[in-house]
């Protein structure tokens, strides 16, 4: 079964956490983990969804500038919503989905409803974080509900920047010929992802992080005799 391991996982994370003395009080960024659920998916984010790119660093980022971009826009979002959606957005790239064609997003709003409820998750409040699940992707819609618009903007502004430098960067390792295919990717993101983002803080920190990047490429053309030497 494709989620056994998950499954199994979730089983000994409850059985841990309920037999500790004390449940560990926030994520290492402190984020505070408030609820038993969220030990339980944090736990199994740790421990399975470990990438340079898009482990569980990068969902501790989304939530936390999600958050931010929602204060200084006067959002109310349910955090509850929000944390299982950034931490649960792209588990399709460690648990492949059945359909090799569905959109990573789209696999993740259908599979982790299974994860979710395993871990006591109050499933009502599913459907919000299915929505932003499938939104998150800067070329995807989000959609009305504030957690979908927050994490979308997050995500895009993960994309951006120094983080997004090397973020892509990171996915090159040491047996490709070269980077400058990453390097072609944070162009396009310079160009694609700022008119895309919702919400006016991200908007804000969009355009900074696109100047910073392109900062970066520019002078990344010089050193490498205008990418002949990329």
């Amino acid at each position: 079964m494709r989620h056994a391991w998950m499954c199994a996982a979730l089983c000994t994370f409850a059985f841990l956490t309920a037999a500790a003395q004390e449940l560990p009080a926030q994520t290492a960024t402190g984020i505070p983990l408030d609820a038993p659920w969220k030990v339980t998916v944090y736990q199994l984010a740790r421990s399975k969804f470990v990438h340079p790119a898009w482990g569980w660093q990068h969902s501790e980022r989304n939530y936390r500038v999600a958050l931010s971009l929602a204060q200084a826009d006067g959002m109310t979002v349910d955090r509850d919503v929000l944390f299982a959606a950034a931490f649960l957005h792209d588990m399709a790239a460690f648990v492949p989905c059945a359909d090799a064609h569905l959109e990573h997003g789209d696999c993740a709003a259908q599979e982790s409803g299974a994860v979710l409820r395993e871990a006591g998750f109050p499933m009502k409040k599913f459907p919000a974080v299915a929505a932003a699940e499938r939104g998150h992707m800067y070329y995807r819609d989000p959609g009305a509900t504030p957690e979908a618009i927050v994490l979308h903007d997050a995500d895009s502004l993960d994309f951006l920047g120094e983080i997004g430098a090397a973020r892509m960067l990171s996915l090159t390792g040491e047996k490709a010929p070269s980077f400058a295919p990453a390097v072609k990717t944070l162009r396009s993101f310079v160009r694609d992802i700022p008119p895309r983002l919702v919400t006016q803080a991200a908007k804000r920190i969009g355009a900074q992080r696109a100047a910073a990047l392109q900062r970066f490429l520019d002078a990344l053309d010089v050193q490498t005799f205008d990418g002949k030497a990329m």
